[in-house]
């Protein structure tokens, strides 16, 4: 069975025309700037400034090839650091031209660097995968890159003897990379078996006891876990309906984890299950509705005083939402704004979909949704928006003009924000 995808040739993203690191501050004002270029508007740029940005632009190719070469380097700190420098560029620029015809040297130097290096050289090899995808989008290309990595994924994944580190990278960036490239389901669904086999090791046994584990396997099992979920939102309904009678009984006893982490992943992938089987029946019911919805309102008013005070907060706000999303099949709408567009986040799915991107591409993410034609489309955005050049200067407010912009918009969140924070729950953790 093979999962619907173009197979055309990818040709995303345009011109690469920044050099300096993408920032959040300018963020709006330089992809306005890069999406101009698609309608193929007036420049905005000064006498001579077409000039000065093919400079720019072949000095930033330049050390891209530069970042490229080194990752075959016999010096694994000149490796780590050419790995670190096309992730950066990958996250915050769109390359995707200037990757497609060095797509299979760069997976090649990702999977060398996969199977030879250590630790955090595997990590950033990984997170050069993900990124590498990403840029290219589902198609032909992608799935090369897909084809020659996912074995050595496998590997690393499953073999307990691999670095722990290196095996939650690549659990995060196995599930990522099967979402943009994989082109048969049944592979997605082999792909979450791996998955169910480490995650579900956390579950409580029939008699309620629960294995010793360690803090580091606890993380990898909450990668796996959120990994799962995410592929879990391409399923077809058959398949949602044995996820639900497989695991949905079992979901709640991770809720008992003693990893702030593990129970919000826990919460936010039960919240998820309810949404795709209300999706699928408006009138589904759960038998344990009743001691899980206690479960969720105890984490929701959670005051234990050995835990640790930050972790309580994040906590509660987490599950408050995730009750309301089981109990009223609720989702606190969230508007993301990017340049002259926004995006709602109004459902779990969505959610899970958005925070797996933010986490590999960061401050960029903005950027993407702007630019990158994959995420976009992922999104139903449509296409890059273009911007003509009267309405690009009006964006260039100035520097003065932003910090009052922004210290207002701070101002009215706080407001906004204490006016629903419950005070009571800190009283007396000092």
């Amino acid at each position: 069975m093979k999962m619907p995808r173009s197979k055309k040739r990818s040709n995303r993203g345009g011109q690469q025309r920044a050099v300096q690191p993408f920032s959040d501050e300018d963020a709006s004002i330089e992809t306005l700037s890069r999406c101009s270029s698609f309608s193929e508007t007036a420049s905005v740029a000064d006498d001579g400034g077409e000039a000065a940005e093919d400079v720019a632009l072949e000095d930033f190719q330049y050390k891209l090839k530069g970042f490229i070469d080194s990752t075959v380097d016999k010096s694994a700190k000149t490796r780590q650091s050419a790995l670190d420098g096309l992730k950066t560029a990958m996250a915050t620029k769109i390359l995707s031209e200037f990757i497609l015809e060095r797509r299979m040297t760069i997976t090649d130097s990702i999977e060398r660097c996969l199977k030879k290096g250590k630790g955090e050289e595997q990590r950033a090899a990984a997170s050069l995968a993900c990124l590498l995808c990403i840029q290219l989008g589902s198609g032909i290309e992608s799935e090369e890159v897909f084809k020659t990595l996912k074995p050595v994924f496998k590997n690393i994944l499953n073999d307990g003897t691999a670095n722990i580190q290196a095996r939650q990278a690549c659990t995060t960036s196995l599930g990522i990379c099967s979402l943009v490239a994989e082109d048969d389901i049944l592979d997605v669904y082999s792909t979450m078996e791996c998955f169910e086999g480490l995650f579900s090791r956390s579950y409580a046994k029939g008699d309620e006891s629960r294995a010793t584990l360690g803090h580091q396997t606890t993380v990898l099992h909450t990668h796996a876990l959120l990994s799962w979920a995410l592929l879990l939102t391409i399923c077809p309904a058959s398949e949602v309906r044995n996820i639900l009678r497989k695991h949905l009984p079992r979901l709640p006893t991770l809720l008992e984890s003693e990893d702030v982490n593990m129970r919000i992943a826990a919460g936010e992938t039960i919240a998820l299950l309810f949404e795709l089987a209300r999706d699928l029946d408006a009138e589904f019911e759960h038998e344990g509705l009743e001691p899980l919805c206690e479960k969720l309102t105890a984490l929701a008013t959670d005051c234990h005083k050995h835990r640790a005070k930050n972790d309580k907060r994040k906590q509660r706000s987490v599950f408050r939402d995730v009750l309301r999303g089981v109990e009223e099949g609720d989702f606190q709408t969230e508007t993301i704004r990017f340049g002259t567009e926004r995006m709602e986040i109004d459902s779990w799915v969505r959610k899970r979909m958005y925070d797996a991107f933010r986490e590999f591409v960061g401050s960029g993410m903005n950027y993407h949704l702007q630019a990158n034609e994959f995420i976009r489309d992922v999104f139903a955005l449509g296409p890059p928006v273009m911007v003509d050049s009267a309405t690009l200067k009006a964006m260039k407010i100035s520097r003065f003009e932003r910090h009052l912009y922004n210290a207002a918009a701070f101002k009215a969140r706080t407001k906004a924000r204490s006016k629903v924070r419950d005070k009571r729950v800190d009283v007396g953790e000092f």
